[in-house]
């Protein structure tokens, strides 16, 4: 639900039971560039907390612990750089 906002201590986060998930889907947002390449993007969920709080329709009040991750793609040739040969990224 939209619009509804309760106010969240230091206290609350602290006393916040974290809850177990599972992946079920998640998708790329897709989004072209006035340039011409192609930007895709997506939010990780990494941890999920829900507070002793409640919205005023009786919702649980949940924080999130996310990454974005983000992809390049379909980059016009005259915005490429030069590739570097060697790189210092070593897989461990």
């Amino acid at each position: 639900m939209l619009g509804l906002s309760v106010p969240i201590t230091p206290e609350d986060i602290a006393e916040a039971e974290d809850i177990d998930f599972g992946q079920e889907k998640e998708y790329w947002n897709t989004y072209k560039l006035k340039d011409g390449s192609t930007l895709m993007v997506k939010l990780v969920l990494v941890g999920v907390k829900r507070l002793k709080k409640w919205q005023p329709d009786g919702t649980p009040v949940y924080l999130i612990n996310s990454q974005n991750v983000m992809r390049v793609t379909d980059v016009p040739k005259e915005l490429r750089g030069k590739p570097v040969k060697e790189t210092t990224f070593k897989p461990v």
